[in-house]
């Protein structure tokens, strides 16, 4: 049975022409997001914090606390200012070409403040279940004293920040001139990836959740509207989750409502 001999080098003279032949700017987008994502495993990540930096100062004050404000603000440096860097001295374009303006504000806000009114009364019913309650926020000690509890959510308004940009801004409208609407379904895939861990409801959440904020980035021009929506979600989650703690009552009803807004003063 004769076989036919492989030309190694037609082989790699024609992977040489495939590889001219790709767009520059969408190869280096989908390569600085996995170098992007690895540097926040390795790097700017609680598990980073907690292997190299937690034994050392392990006896400081709200130790638990100061690791997922390392971790916020680590994951601004990787997801925010390195790609900022990449827009401007490698594809060399406006950051307002990635999402970062007001764009079209009077559909951005209404939709955002309707997409939060609508959400509000599922997170509601939701939060009822106390095995719900004992995931949020994810650093649980912050439920116990208020200026904590702020400390951490303006931490994660950090990272959401850049959590937003990194997918519905560099990654979105970077895609754009190629694949176009498609855009919005390639970002939402290592968005829902990332999730993994998390609770069931919640990743299955953030493939409708990924989509929607894909959706809303590209019809605003902005990426700015997606932390609205995403950070009013998580924060409401948060402190509906820490109010119910506090006051011990999961119920759905009015009265229970009234109970755990008194727990705010």
């Amino acid at each position: 049975m004769n076989k036919e001999k492989i030309n190694w080098k037609n082989e790699l003279s024609a992977l040489k022409r495939a590889i001219l032949s790709l767009d520059r700017k969408v190869v280096i987008v989908f390569l600085a997001v996995a170098v992007l994502q690895t540097i926040s495993w390795y790097f700017t990540s609680r598990r980073f914090f907690r292997i190299n930096i937690f034994s050392s100062i392990q006896t400081t004050p709200d130790i638990y606390l100061i690791e997922y404000l390392y971790w916020f603000i680590g994951d601004f440096v990787t997801f925010f200012i390195l790609p900022v860097l990449i827009i401007k001295f490698i594809h060399k374009e406006r950051t307002a070409s990635y999402g970062l303006t007001l764009g079209e504000k009077r559909i951005g806000f209404q939709l955002s403040i309707i997409f939060l009114i609508v959400m509000l009364p599922v997170i509601w019913v939701i939060s009822a279940e106390p095995s719900f309650v004992s995931k949020y926020p994810h650093l649980l000690s912050v439920r116990e004293v208020w200026s904590k509890f702020f400390i951490y959510e303006i931490g994660l308004l950090i990272y959401m920040f850049a959590w937003e940009f990194i997918w519905r801004g560099y990654m979105l409208f970077g895609l754009e001139e190629k694949f176009g609407y498609y855009a919005v379904l390639i970002q939402m895939i290592p968005f829902v990836i990332l999730h993994n861990g998390k609770p069931a409801v919640e990743t299955f959440s953030a493939i409708i959740g990924g989509i929607a904020l894909g959706i809303l980035a590209f019809r605003t021009r902005s990426f700015l509207y997606g932390i609205i929506t995403h950070m009013g979600i998580m924060f409401s989650i948060d402190l509906i989750c820490t109010l119910r703690f506090r006051s011990n009552d999961y119920g759905i009803g009015f009265n229970s409502l009234i109970k755990i807004i008194k727990e705010l003063f």
